[in-house]
């Protein structure tokens, strides 16, 4: 099972989590995050973030999720890279991490195909009518 790895800004991460926990109805398995406040330095948190990769790498490795493609939380996620064994995704949201979770158990190459492809089609444009009515 693939691990998934939150490292974002505040408590972004911890919010998914929540969030992604009430739609799911249950405690997502092999899931972390880290938070990046104002006044850390993310090299000071890159020892924690191998760590945390480590504990949830079951064998099948880690997707490590951010928020911002170039800001800190991605920088870090960089360092972390390991072809085959850690991917990192990043503009992560609520619809990108529900899917993540839904294809954990799928090879990592598609855990980050689905995590760009939830990310991307969660965000949509809709009617007054209502959620199931998009708009082009």
């Amino acid at each position: 099972m693939i691990g998934i790895l939150i490292i974002a800004h505040g408590e972004l991460g911890s919010s998914l989590i929540d969030c992604a926990r009430h739609v799911l109805g249950k405690q997502p398995p092999q899931l972390a995050y880290l938070a990046v406040h104002t006044n850390d330095d993310p090299l000071d948190l890159l020892p924690r973030a191998k760590i945390l990769v480590d504990e949830l790498d079951s064998g099948d490795g880690v997707v490590v999720l951010s928020d911002i493609y170039g800001a800190s939380p991605c920088n870090l996620v960089t360092k972390l890279l390991e072809p085959g064994k850690v991917a990192g995704v990043a503009g992560v949201n609520l619809p990108m991490l529900v899917r993540v979770m839904t294809y954990q158990k799928e090879p990592l190459s598609k855990v980050v195909s689905k995590a760009v492809s939830g990310g991307r089609d969660g965000v949509v444009s809709f009617t007054a009518s209502g959620c199931n009515h998009r708009e082009s």
